[in-house]
């Protein structure tokens, strides 16, 4: 379709669209604009209570923002704790996070057994979907297809628009376990069609959990160690929530405010984590790895390294956008628990996997970051890594191809839109309407034989 106008007719175009579309910066001040919903701090505008999920990362103080560690709080339990919950237990813990975000507690042992063979059974494509829904219609991007995948099921619901408590939990528990099912089928159907690749489909195992599942789905083999399934387990958790400010989760619950169905609001929420700026970053990391690796020749000189960041963000390396991914958080200051988590638990694997050097580059960012922001820009403000700085290396190390790094971030991510969804009916009941200041200057209308 890009070939149907012309590249000099659309220059000329979207030239007419940039006069048109500028709006100086200073008229965000004149009139009290917050763009992007953020406050003069950086805070985010307060737009909603929920009592999902808190994301702490700075105490404010006698009116002004102070650093502290940050924390990541799931239903008034910190994320560490259920993390070493079940690390403690040898078991896994997605399950029991996606029951502690729909329900408000920690499942027993006999409600988590039996959630956990319900989303297994849940698992399972409807008839003819894989047909009809992925196989015929093929896409590079997975994300893509997933929302399509998404917006697909509508059809194959007997009373998809019903918004009631027991409909919208029941399409909830559908979602976060077909999610991973939809991401393998798009990704062996791209393999096929846009690879030239085998394609191989292996049958559902109910006794496996949600990472085991994806790994056995992936391999030609359908093996995996339990170390590998428990640190994909890990990013789930940690990937399943992160506050109702994240761009796709308040996407989610302004859709949801409108009244529509559950699959046009986690579709949207989809669309939205596809983006760079947010669940797209952890692709951004490892490209900008490899153009790091490339660019500096002794990978252990500190010195060239950060010369070499310097570069980066001059826009003179990397991609040209001036910005050293998985590095700042809107919220976290001295630390993102997230990165903190699956540093620690990613080390023995990206070295064991071979992937040391990388690991170690990465450690090298993380650290030199900070000083290379406050000489570039002149600005001591705190800077930590993001989960986004280790996330990608992880999946690289469990062998999971990068075009599924973000399709994974939405899997785990599901359970918390569809919590905050439920929290949304089931609490606000008002559409998420902001103004928008206007200021353009009135004009009169021109007939067309005198323009």
């Amino acid at each position: 379709m890009n070939d149907r106008i012309s590249q000099d007719v659309l220059s000329s175009l979207c030239e007419q669209v940039k006069k048109n579309n500028r709006i100086d910066p200073t008229f965000n001040e004149k009139y009290h604009v917050k763009t992007g919903l953020r406050n003069p701090d950086g805070s985010g505008v307060m737009a909603g209570l929920t009592k999902i999920c808190s994301v702490h990362g700075y105490v404010i103080s006698e009116g002004e923002k102070e650093p502290t560690d940050g924390k990541l709080i799931y239903r008034g339990i910190d994320v560490r704790d259920i993390v070493s919950g079940a690390a403690a237990e040898g078991r896994f813990g997605f399950e029991e996070t996606v029951w502690l975000f729909l329900f408000g507690e920690l499942p027993t042992a006999e409600q988590l057994e039996h959630f956990q063979s319900l989303l297994a059974i849940c698992r399972e494509l409807p008839e003819y979907f894989a047909e009809d829904i992925i196989i015929k219609t093929p896409s590079k991007d997975i994300m893509n297809k997933l929302q399509r995948c998404v917006l697909g099921l509508y059809a194959y619901d007997d009373n998809p628009d019903d918004t009631s408590l027991m409909n919208v939990l029941m399409q909830s528990i559908n979602l976060i376990a077909l999610m991973p099912s939809m991401m393998v089928w798009a990704y062996q159907v791209k393999r096929r069609h846009f690879d030239h690749e085998s394609m191989f489909i292996h049958p559902n195992n109910p006794a496996h959990h949600t990472a085991e599942f994806i790994l056995s789905s992936l391999r030609p083999n359908r093996e995996f160690t339990d170390v590998e399934a428990k640190l994909l387990d890990l990013c789930l958790i940690l990937h399943a929530e992160h506050g109702g400010g994240n761009n796709s989760t308040f996407t989610t619950r302004v859709v949801t405010s409108s009244g529509t169905d559950t699959y046009s609001a986690i579709g949207a929420a989809i669309g939205s984590l596809k983006g760079p700026r947010h669940g797209g970053a952890n692709i951004k990391v490892m490209a900008m790895l490899e153009d790091i690796k490339a660019g500096v020749k002794n990978h252990k000189d500190k010195g060239e390294i950060k010369d070499y960041l310097v570069k980066i963000m001059k826009r003179e390396a990397g991609d040209g956008s001036g910005l050293i991914y998985g590095m700042g958080h809107a919220v976290y200051t001295l630390s993102d628990p997230r990165a903190i988590i699956l540093k620690e638990n990613a080390r023995s694997l990206a070295h064991e996997k071979g992937y040391g050097d990388d690991f170690d580059l990465l450690e090298a960012v993380e650290e030199l970051t900070p000083e290379v922001f406050a000489e570039f820009k002149g600005d001591t403000k705190n800077i930590c890594a993001n989960v986004d700085l280790y996330s990608g290396l992880v999946y690289k190390s469990l062998n999971i191809p990068p075009e599924l790094y973000t399709p994974i971030f939405a899997v785990a991510r599901t359970a918390g839109w569809c919590a905050h969804r439920i929290e949304e009916i089931a609490t606000c009941g008002r559409i998420i309407r902001p103004a928008y200041k206007a200021i353009m200057k009135k004009r009169e209308y021109t007939p067309i034989s005198e323009r």
